[in-house]
């Protein structure tokens, strides 16, 4: 325990800032370890607040895996909101772990979840703060291996600049093993020259993640990697050493059944974003949206049996007290089991008082009867993500839903206690027209009457309506994004389709969704344009009211960022793409297969306007 950062915290700084709670430390089922009785010690840096990292079901996953082992540590830590920065930066007291107060610069591996590109911000100042370098080739032996691993890691090159080794794929086999390779490499450093300064130094940690890149197919490391442009966009990406691969393999959980579950998650002092318990059920999902990110680079489909699941569930419910079970997947109502798990965690949990949440339904005609075999004893809603509302919509995003199902799937929940459902829509997909926006409306609305036909009264329907983000590594990859007017456009016009008063049109911001565009879809060059806005002030601009979009549009265009280019004009799809050394089940030949399929499709509706 650093009882000395302790002390300043506890005399001087938790007093003057807004939620003391979530700087602490201390909550039930931590795990705390004598930093002298074992050989590594790992930081999981989570770079959002402490309310949405401690919602984060892998961050506990992680945590539990890497202090099961007796030569590991595990500690914590999270971006702090402005008045604890500046009150860390007035005291001089360094960003520290949650669980012994150690500065993140004396951790041997900092590894950080990158879930959002807008929280790319954090990063760096989670780095200063805890007295690392920003810049990877400045840092020395001494200093942390800083990791990186999650979705945002699909195109690394916008955070390639201060990462050192980007992880692919699932964490869980990959994590130990990378831990366990540089503690060695940093071992035999100082056993052979001890850690050297200066420019010997930089030297010294770069033949380490060398020869760290060269053992580890999963392992992005991207100094050794030289982008090559032409016309404002990249056009190679060139190998400075012969002994490391052309392309990154993902790490993969071929038996999900054999990763053990966190069956003692810490249990916050605060509230958060998700106070409950989180059991991940399947990992994977058996659809091929277009669209989705997830379903491409979470390929196979693994799952675990019911018995793996309720008892985890059971001993999770027995260490925290929480009473509610969420069953985590991309899509659980289509876990092969999926009856019988309901059957047996109601049999189980109902007579605890303790409720089970389905946060990701399929719409099918399965979802006829889901309701009813969750049954509900509280005012809870019903989610789900019909995604578009228009049957050939759905065809060109290969999505195959059908309306009587979600219709009746709904009826079904009001007649089982259920108080208001929830859409999630896309706007701005390739060859949306106003017929398509002019559904969502339609469908929230149709909702709301059989919700007033079997309760007597409209029920609450959200129709919550996210812009579309062409994302790495699915086949509309190669696609623009829509540009701010036709955001601004759709959304009132959504508004004014809308009759019925308790239908809500909820639509995502403009600016962010632009900006997380303009960052998913970069290349090395956005790492400027980054750092640039961390300096100007950019801080957990994830949250909304502290966002501020000329901060970042200022930077890019000082940076020298064709947003015009980046963001909106399409790439032809024999182009070079920033992020196409990193490999994903099935490759880039079946992605590029169902882009033009798509294109396709897309004329074919067209012509029938």
């Amino acid at each position: 325990m650093n009882n000395a950062i302790k002390d300043v915290l506890n005399r001087h700084i938790l007093p003057k800032v807004k939620m003391p709670g979530q700087y602490a430390g201390g909550e039930r089922n931590i795990v705390r370890k004598n930093h002298h009785e074992v050989l590594g010690k790992l930081c999981l840096a989570f770079p959002d607040a402490y309310t949405i990292g401690m919602s984060h079901h892998g961050l506990q996953v992680l945590y539990s895996l890497m202090n099961a082992r007796p030569d590991w540590l595990a500690e914590r830590a999270f971006t702090p909101w402005p008045d604890m920065e500046a009150q860390l930066r007035h005291y001089q007291v360094p960003l520290y772990s949650l669980e012994t107060y150690t500065p993140l610069n004396q951790f041997d591996v900092v590894g950080f979840s990158l879930q959002y590109e807008i929280s790319s911000p954090n990063v760096l100042t989670m780095l200063d703060l805890g007295g690392i370098p920003l810049r990877g080739r400045v840092r020395t032996m001494a200093d942390p291996l800083i990791l990186a691993g999650g979705p945002c890691t699909q195109n690394p090159e916008t955070m390639a600049e201060f990462v050192d080794v980007f992880v692919m794929g699932d964490g869980e086999p990959a994590l130990p093993v990378i831990c366990d390779t540089w503690l060695e490499l940093r071992r035999a450093a100082r056993e052979r020259d001890g850690f050297l300064g200066g420019e010997a130094g930089r030297l010294q940690r770069e033949q380490a993640l060398a020869e760290l890149a060269v053992r580890l197919p999963f392992a992005y490391v991207p100094r050794f990697y030289q982008p090559e442009y032409a016309n404002g966009r990249i056009v190679a990406l060139n190998r400075l050493r012969s002994d490391i691969p052309e392309t990154i393999q993902p790490s993969v959980i071929q038996d999900l059944e054999s990763i053990p579950l966190p069956t003692a998650p810490v249990v916050p002092f605060v509230e958060c974003v998700h106070d409950r318990i989180a059991i991940e059920i399947m990992r994977g999902c058996p659809w091929q949206c277009r669209f989705c990110q997830s379903t491409v680079i979470k390929r196979p489909l693994r799952f675990r049996t019911v018995e793996t699941i309720v008892q985890a569930a059971l001993e999770s419910y027995r260490t925290t007290g929480l009473n509610e079970i969420s069953l985590l997947s991309l899509s659980t109502s289509d876990y092969p089991h999926f009856p019988e798990l309901i059957k047996r965690m109601k049999e189980t949990f109902n007579p605890l008082g303790v409720n089970i949440s389905i946060p990701s339904l399929r719409v099918n005609e399965q979802l006829r009867s889901i309701a009813e075999l969750i049954g509900n004893d509280r005012r809870a809603g019903l989610t789900l993500a019909p995604e578009v509302a228009r049957d050939d919509m759905r065809e060109q995003i290969r999505k195959k839903i059908k309306n009587d199902d979600l219709f009746e799937g709904c009826r079904v929940a009001f007649r089982n206690n259920y108080e208001s459902v929830k859409l999630y829509f896309l706007c701005g997909l390739p060859g949306e027209r106003p017929v398509d926006l002019e559904g969502i409306v339609e469908m929230a609305e149709t909702i709301a009457r059989i919700g007033k036909e079997e309760k007597g009264r409209f029920p609450k329907v959200t129709a919550s309506v996210s812009n579309f983000v062409p994302k790495a590594h699915t086949p509309y990859q190669w696609n623009g994004m829509q540009r701010r007017e036709y955001f601004q456009w759709a959304h009132n016009y959504l508004w004014k389709c809308r009759q019925i008063r308790s239908v809500n049109i909820k639509c995502h911001s403009v600016e962010t969704s632009l900006l997380e565009g303009v960052i998913s879809r970069g290349d090395r060059r956005t790492c400027d344009a980054i750092e640039l806005a961390w300096q100007r002030g950019a801080r957990l601009d994830g949250w909304d009211e502290m966002l501020k979009p000329e901060r970042w549009w200022q930077a890019l265009a000082d940076c020298n960022i064709d947003v015009e280019r980046q963001l909106h004009e399409p790439y032809e799809v024999s182009a070079k793409l920033p992020w196409d050394h990193v490999n994903v089940k099935y490759g880039r030949d079946y992605l590029a297969k169902e882009q033009n399929r798509s294109v396709v499709q897309l004329a074919a509706m067209a012509d029938a306007k």
